[in-house]
């Protein structure tokens, strides 16, 4: 442990939600929930005004859509955000060359490293400095946990939201952590803490008094050994530069091993589920699906399948897993279940609105379709994703608020500009056209001046 609070968190503030209210005057301080918006889309971010309501990340949209009937829901910009994102890990590095991103909003940093810091008022001082860089730089907030380790930076950085800074001196530690639940430590899920919770062990402070060999006998050598260290605030993980992940998993570890297969086919699609959550907050997609069947007697089996690109889409990764499923007995009892995906690359646009529409391409036919196309059929309809930027050629640069039955809704109005006015389209109105983003900041580089509309019209 180091004997100064040298080891930086950042973590943006409801990151997606708060750059689409940035970007539209008439969203801020209201509830703006993020994610697919198809049949079964699920909630990448809320904005804090939609918390309140009980949305939260990972929920269904129908869901969301129940609890906070009046707000917002848009499809993502992940684009955008990643734009938005390399300038804030610029500002990171600035700082140090121990940067470790965990997402795109989300990032450790040794201070130490390059003398960026070497005691409390100056970790305070870097801290501050770069709250105000952020602000300046992107408009958007982030919250700072500065600590002596990892674990207790990210605790701090979870204090401190939103928008604020939160130091823990060494020392305090112990005193800090112990009346906390022992889910607020790395390693401690829903099922380690239902067995721990069984155990009569609640709080860090109880996991501390249980002694490393009754944690061992609980939760095994490892894990017992690792969750002890963390109980007394022991924690010398150090800060890892970025470097290039191979593959993005899941996996759980069932106390009592489960027979219903049904079950198994449930918790099979849930981990898919939180994969793709994991898969898209580090900015990837991926090609091959894996399924991991831990079966009673310990036996462990894996099971892959590539598909034809890569994908994010969770539809896509449950169907493959399922699939893979139906190789597997699991008759005689499975321990352990896991989902992953490999075969890694950085998101496509054109993938990108596909599935955040709720969409899938479907694969090309290896013979052309022989049957001829009346040259008066229709062309197909333009779609125009909610939230989205476009650009009319009167009205000039807008968002979309929704789209139906042929028609388009779009206000109109730019981050630096007074809540717009809204009009409706033709969904083939020859006037409208997707546009790039415009900057949260004048002076800022990410997307253009939207004086044009976007030239390849993805946006």
């Amino acid at each position: 442990m180091r004997s100064a609070p040298t080891i930086l968190h950042l973590d943006m503030d409801a990151f997606y939600a708060s750059v689409e209210q940035a970007s539209k005057p008439s969203l801020r301080g209201k509830a703006v929930v993020v994610g697919g918006l198809g049949p079964r889309g699920v909630v990448a971010t809320a904005s804090y005004e939609a918390r309140v309501f009980g949305v939260h990340s990972a929920m269904p949209m129908a869901q969301a859509r129940r609890l906070a009937p009046h707000a917002a829901c848009l499809v993502p910009r992940f684009a955008f955000y990643r734009s938005l994102s390399e300038q804030v890990m610029g500002l990171l590095k600035a700082l140090s060359p121990l940067v470790e991103p965990l997402s795109l909003d989300e990032a450790f940093v040794d201070l130490e490293a390059a003398g960026a810091a070497w005691d409390e008022p100056s970790a305070r001082r870097v801290g501050a400095r770069l709250r105000a860089d952020i602000r300046e730089v992107t408009g958007l907030t982030g919250s700072v946990g500065l600590a002596a380790s990892k674990m207790l930076a990210k605790i701090a950085s979870e204090r401190a939201k939103p928008d604020g800074l939160v130091v823990i001196e060494p020392g305090t530690e112990r005193a800090l952590l112990g009346p906390l639940s022992v889910r607020t430590l790395p390693g401690v899920g829903p099922a380690t803490g239902d067995h721990l919770r069984r155990a009569g062990i609640h709080t860090v402070q109880e996991l501390a008094e249980a002694g490393e060999d009754e944690l061992v006998r609980l939760l095994g050598k490892a894990h017992g050994h690792a969750l002890y260290a963390m109980a007394l605030a022991h924690d010398d993980r150090p800060v890892v530069a970025e470097r290039e992940a191979k593959s993005v998993s899941v996996e759980d570890t069932y106390d009592v091993d489960i027979h219903d297969r049904v079950r198994v086919g449930t918790e099979v699609r849930r981990l898919a589920d939180r994969c793709v959550r994991r898969l898209r907050g580090a900015g990837l997609s991926g090609r091959t699906i894996v399924l991991k069947v831990r079966r009673y007697d310990f036996s462990t089996l894996t099971r892959s399948e590539t598909l034809r690109g890569p994908t994010d889409d969770p539809a896509v990764v449950r169907e493959a897993a399922a699939r893979l499923l139906d190789s597997v007995d699991t008759t005689g009892g499975v321990r352990l279940l896991g989902v992953g995906v490999t075969g890694l690359a950085d998101y496509t646009q054109e993938d990108l609105f596909a599935q955040a529409a709720g969409e899938r391409e479907e694969p090309s036919p290896e013979e052309p379709d022989a049957t001829p196309v009346p040259e008066d059929r229709p062309p197909p309809e333009r779609r125009w994703p909610a939230g989205h930027d476009v650009w009319h050629t009167e009205f000039g640069h807008g968002w979309v608020q929704g789209s139906g039955l042929g028609r388009v809704t779009v206000r109109f109005e730019t981050p630096g500009s007074p809540p717009g006015r809204v009009r409706t389209f033709r969904t083939d109105d020859p006037g409208l056209r997707p546009a790039d983003p415009l900057p949260l900041v004048r002076g800022g580089d990410a997307g253009d001046d939207g004086a044009q509309p976007a030239a390849d019209g993805t946006g």
